[in-house]
């Protein structure tokens, strides 16, 4: 088994295409292409689209092809899906013209015909956790998204705050302070967290704010020379 490099996809006003619109694996993975801001085109014969998908075409948030897979089909497209793995012929072929036009290409279940595969996630607020046993095992991916999701678990305590820790980021930034990531983590404490959690979320904010404030690297320019510092992203 290949071991997978970790990535996330920006597909933001990209085309997806999907083939097979059941009402289980075809329906999750269109949905979930749409929440992350793609344009899907869905393949699937009449008979075989779910009622929910049906609906979505009708509305004109997905544009739907009443078919199966023909040669030539993934023109235009940035990721395909093939949720619909009950031809392996189909399958190889749809592999084939991925290969030939260097598109990204997940065979659900069907690791060796895949360029990238779909990890199990997690996702709260703005945090996002993919957990992936290289196709080997997805019960298990699902057993640990289950037992990480669970209010028992602490470890998602902190994505619950992420709010907070975005705006607190932006005000920083914004008044041209400077604060190594180590000294971030000097007030993220287990208290903190607990504050945030209970407590107004312009509070906690204030409080975290001004205790970066009063550490700042004052020996630094604003997003200046200091190697340990993050890397001001454009835009932000």
């Amino acid at each position: 088994m290949p071991r997978y490099y970790g990535i996330y996809l920006d597909v933001q006003d990209r085309l997806g295409m999907v083939f097979g619109g059941d009402a289980h694996e075809g329906e999750r993975k269109v949905n979930y292409l749409l929440e992350c801001g793609a344009k899907v085109k869905l393949y699937s014969p009449d008979d075989e689209i779910s009622d929910n998908l049906r609906t979505k075409a009708d509305s004109g948030e997905i544009e739907w092809v009443n078919r199966k897979y023909q040669a030539g089909d993934l023109d235009g497209a940035w990721i395909v899906i093939v949720a619909d793995t009950s031809s392996m012929e189909t399958n190889e072929a749809i592999f084939k013209e991925a290969a030939d036009r260097n598109i990204l290409l997940n065979v659900m279940d069907v690791t060796p015909l895949c360029t990238w595969i779909a990890p199990s996630l997690i996702q709260r607020n703005d945090v996002t956790v993919s957990i992936s046993t290289a196709g080997t095992s997805p019960a298990l991916a699902r057993r640990l998204r289950e037992e990480m999701s669970a209010d028992s678990c602490n470890c998602l305590r902190w994505a619950n705050v992420g709010p907070v820790l975005r705006d607190a980021r932006k005000k920083i930034r914004g008044e041209g302070i400077v604060c190594c990531p180590e000294k971030w983590q000097d007030f993220m404490t287990a208290e903190w967290l607990e504050e945030a959690e209970s407590a107004a979320p312009d509070v906690s904010q204030d409080k975290l704010f001004n205790g970066i404030k009063s550490i700042a690297c004052e020996s630094c320019a604003p997003y200046g020379s200091c190697q340990r510092i993050e890397t001001p992203m454009p835009g932000h």
